[in-house]
């Protein structure tokens, strides 16, 4: 008698051990949906502007400013002050608790950032800055990422990017 409950016992555990799923990779799975979403945006290129750089004098040069790739999106203000046709993203979250967690931060540093939110993909963007131009807009971005080059607590600032708003 006693070996049969050792043996029911034991079949018991290792149905148990066996039948268990783990929660990790529901998580992971969304994850890895949330990022194809992402790279699955419509992005339009657009031919980056150079302007020849005509100097008078050797000491004084400007570089160009390559405008390279912005996202299309349809957005609304949700935090903030104003929206103008392009922004310098520099975070999207699915919760609108971690976009402004992140808005507070920049808020801190000195920016005067905004969140918008795109309802077609349910993402909240933080918005470092907007302009009414986009050569201002991409110098704004480069500034924003040389500004946090090597920054151990936020290498994701090296991504930011350029938003059209579609109105």
């Amino acid at each position: 008698m006693k070996k049969y409950l050792v043996l029911g016992l034991s079949l018991c555990a290792v149905m148990a051990f066996t039948s268990c799923k783990s929660s990790e990779s529901a998580y992971k799975k969304a994850y890895e949906k949330a990022q194809q979403q992402e790279l699955a945006q419509p992005q339009v290129s657009e031919p980056v502007e150079v302007t020849p750089v005509v100097s008078t004098s050797p000491a004084t040069t400007t570089t160009p400013v390559a405008v390279g790739t912005i996202r299309e999106e349809k957005v609304s203000l949700v935090a903030g002050n104003a929206l103008r046709d392009y922004s310098v993203v520099c975070g999207s979250f699915g919760l609108k608790t971690n976009a402004e967690g992140l808005k507070a931060e920049l808020d801190a540093a000195g920016y005067n950032s905004v969140i918008a939110y795109n309802a077609e993909r349910n993402m909240y963007r933080v918005i470092v800055s907007t302009h009414n131009d986009k050569t201002t807009a991409a110098q704004a971005r480069d500034a924003f990422k040389a500004r946090y080059a090597g920054d151990s607590r936020h290498p994701d600032f090296q991504a930011a990017w350029l938003l059209y708003n579609i109105k």
